[in-house]
């Protein structure tokens, strides 16, 4: 039996590279030493076709950064961290990447 193998066509399938700038953020983001919840809202620029950052936000809770999101436009991911304490008093900080896609809702 011979090899099958398929092909995309060339524009079907758009892959996006990272700003080195927004790398280094989220390096120094993950390695930060504040204990306080942060997060990191990230886009995409479709012209340059990079992920990028959008805003970045400091001792804001859940509920803060869910109303900071766009109503109508994804993001992709928000990096949050915040502090998590354990059942039996242990605290750690872990580190969230969250995708938001708004639902589309039904118009007149």
């Amino acid at each position: 039996m011979g090899q099958s193998s398929q092909s995309l066509p060339s524009d079907s399938l758009v892959v996006c590279d990272v700003d080195p700038a927004l790398t280094e953020k989220l390096r120094k983001f993950r390695f930060r030493k504040e204990t306080n919840n942060a997060a990191i809202l990230m886009k995409i620029d479709k012209e340059r076709q990079l992920v990028v950052l959008e805003e970045e936000f400091q001792d804001i809770s859940p509920e803060e950064l869910k109303s900071e999101l766009p109503e109508r436009q994804p993001r992709y991911p928000s990096a949050v961290g915040y502090k998590y304490v354990h059942d039996d008093g242990r605290i750690s900080y872990p580190l969230c990447f969250i995708f938001s896609s708004p639902v589309e809702r039904g118009g007149a």
